[in-house]
């Protein structure tokens, strides 16, 4: 158990899982709307202005000296990252939206990070690699074609408009893939593997989407 996970957790996480399960087999949302990226707000959503907190119940408490950053399958250079050596890559800034398949938008987030082009640079994924694997400190897995992974507006966040990211945000670090549903985007991420074969994830295995497009409204499978 996590240090900071409390007994009562796993009944939370339990009942939040079997909720959007649910949902997913209900359809819960759906409009059955397609729009382009023109269209700033996709089906469905509406516009916040606050950030919500989503997570399984557990908000690992990891201080930037125990983060450990594991880039690693079919590369021609697998590395662990300690936190000196992740903020010694070069540094960006990214300005997006966000879109979460609860059906909050938040418009105008700035994040400060990593871009993804850049750990590509470093890895050097093989030719066969097409997909990417994430695993979160608090277990929680997703998955991307890698594709949709290398987009030039992708990054890994350590700060949020201007301040390091919160640990409710996925502090210190997080994985930010704004044209897709924020449920790709992991928080407290620790591992990226680059596979030859699709490997879906904690949601995705659940009723969820496998790429999930906002603006196909891509919510579910």
């Amino acid at each position: 158990m996590d240090q900071d996970e409390k007994p009562e957790a796993g009944g939370i996480r339990q009942k939040l899982v079997e909720t959007k399960q649910a949902w997913a087999k209900a359809g819960r949302l759906l409009t059955g709307q397609h729009a382009t990226p023109e269209q700033r707000l996709p089906p469905g959503q509406r516009l916040v202005t606050d950030y919500p907190v989503l997570d399984l119940g557990i908000q690992p408490n990891l201080p930037e000296e125990s983060f450990r950053l594991t880039l690693d399958g079919l590369v021609g250079n697998p590395v662990t990252l300690d936190w000196t050596a992740f903020t010694a890559l070069p540094q960006e800034t990214r300005f997006n939206d966000i879109h979460c398949v609860t059906q909050w938008s938040r418009y105008d987030n700035t994040w400060q990070g990593v871009a993804v082009s850049a750990l590509l640079d470093l890895v050097k994924p093989a030719p066969e690699a097409k997909f990417v694997s994430f695993e979160g400190y608090d277990g929680y897995t997703t998955n991307l074609t890698l594709d949709d992974f290398a987009r030039p507006e992708n990054l890994l966040a350590h700060s949020w408009e201007g301040e390091r990211l919160s640990r409710q945000h996925g502090g210190p670090l997080r994985v930010v893939v704004p044209h897709l549903y924020f449920w790709k985007s992991t928080k407290w991420v620790k591992r990226i593997t680059f596979l030859a074969q699709n490997k879906p994830g904690f949601w995705e295995v659940r009723g969820y989407h496998d790429r999930g497009d906002p603006w196909l409204e891509e919510r579910y499978g």
